[in-house]
C-alpha cells in the first residue's frame, strides 16, 4: 500500500541523477504507453510487435504484460474489483519506475475501470502517459478466444471475467484508439509506431 502521507519518518531521498539525464543518456524520452481493452482484442500483440518496432530502432524499451505480471508481484491478486484496483496501481507504479529510468515503457492490462485508469495517469506528467484503447466487439473477441477463457467463463468456470459478468468501461478520452475488427497487426504498430516516435524525439529509420 502507499505510504501514510503524514508519516513524519519516512522522507523521500532525492537522487543526484534526474529522469532528464536518464534520457539523455539513452537519447530519447521516456514514456508510459498503456493499453487497455478486453481479453483477446489484441493488446499484448500490439504492444509485443511494437516493442520490437522501438527496440530495432535504438529505443530503450520495456513491456509490462498483464498475465506475466500476475505471475509475479501481482501473483496474490484475485480478479475482484478491489484487487483489480490494486493490481494497476502496482503496474502503474512500477511503470514509473521505468519512466524515470529513462525507458519507454508498454503496459498491456485489460484495466476494465475508467477510474483506476485515470489513477494511473495521474501519477505521471500529462506528456508522459499515453492511453491507447485497443477497440474490440465482444463477439469478435470471444470468436478468437486466443486463451479459450470466454469460453471456460461462458461454462461457469471462470469467475468475474470481463465483459461477461464483469463490466468493461471504454476510455473516455484515449489519446489513440485502434479498432482491430478492422485494422490488421502492421496497421495498428505503423500508426502506433510513427505517434510514438514523434513523442520520444527520434525519427523511424530502421528497416527489417
Amino acid at each position: 500500500m502507499a505510504v501514510n502521507e503524514n508519516d513524519k519518518n519516512i522522507i523521500w531521498h532525492h537522487s543526484t541523477i534526474k529522469k532528464e539525464d536518464r534520457q539523455k543518456l539513452n537519447g530519447h524520452k521516456s514514456l508510459m504507453i498503456w493499453f487497455t481493452g478486453l481479453s483477446g482484442s489484441g493488446k499484448s500483440t500490439i504492444a509485443n510487435a511494437l516493442q520490437h518496432e522501438l527496440y530495432k530502432n535504438n529505443v530503450s524499451v520495456y513491456l509490462l504484460d498483464g498475465d506475466n505480471l500476475r505471475h509475479g508481484i501481482n501473483s496474490n491478486l484475485s480478479f475482484s474489483s478491489e484487487d483489480r484496483k490494486e493490481n494497476i496501481r502496482r503496474t502503474a507504479e512500477i511503470g514509473k519506475l521505468f519512466v524515470d529510468a529513462g525507458i519507454v515503457v508498454l503496459a498491456a492490462v485489460i484495466s476494465p475501470f475508467e477510474k483506476d485508469r485515470l489513477n494511473a495517469r495521474k501519477i505521471f506528467p500529462a506528456e508522459e502517459f499515453i492511453e491507447v484503447y485497443v477497440k474490440c466487439s465482444l463477439e469478435e473477441c470471444e470468436k478468437r478466444d486466443p486463451k479459450g477463457l470466454y469460453k471456460k467463463a461462458r461454462n461457469g468456470e471462470i469467475k468475474q471475467f470481463t465483459g461477461i459478468d464483469q463490466p468493461y468501461e471504454e476510455p473516455e478520452n484515449p489519446e489513440i484508439v485502434l479498432d482491430t475488427n478492422q485494422l490488421s497487426l502492421v496497421q495498428s504498430v505503423e500508426l502506433l509506431s510513427s505517434y510514438i516516435f514523434e513523442k520520444v524525439g527520434l525519427k523511424q529509420n530502421a528497416k527489417e
